[in-house]
């Protein structure tokens, strides 16, 4: 099993940054898929970014650019480093890794708002 927790949301103003932290609970050399995912308001949950454990990361083409993906494995930690966030970037924001069953952090919460 793995739990992740996801930390780093809040209030930013439109053209802000923030950074999102998911901490798991073993090693990331032994989880072999990782990711971002969002869920706004009415809306379905979709992919940020992606990544396998060896590989480099994909990102959805609305956050090309703006979004990107870090990983600590020192601390079992990956990181969403979000820059130029816009009004739409508000979500609900997950972390999620497959291994050998797919696991979901609680999400955290990132307004963009002025």
């Amino acid at each position: 099993q793995v739990q992740l927790v996801e930390s780093g949301g809040g209030l930013v103003q439109p053209g802000g940054s923030l950074r999102l932290s998911c901490a798991a609970s073993r090693s990331l050399y032994s989880i072999s898929d990782m990711g971002w995912y969002r869920q706004a308001p009415g809306k379905e949950r979709e992919m940020v970014a992606r990544f396998k454990r060896w590989g480099s990361t994909n990102y959805a083409d609305s956050v090309k650019g703006r979004f990107t993906v870090s990983r600590d494995h020192a601390v079992n930690t990956v990181y969403l480093q979000m820059s130029s966030l816009k009004p739409e970037d508000t979500a609900v924001y997950y972390c999620y890794c497959y291994a050998d069953g797919d696991y979901w952090g609680q999400g955290t919460q990132v307004t963009v708002s002025s």
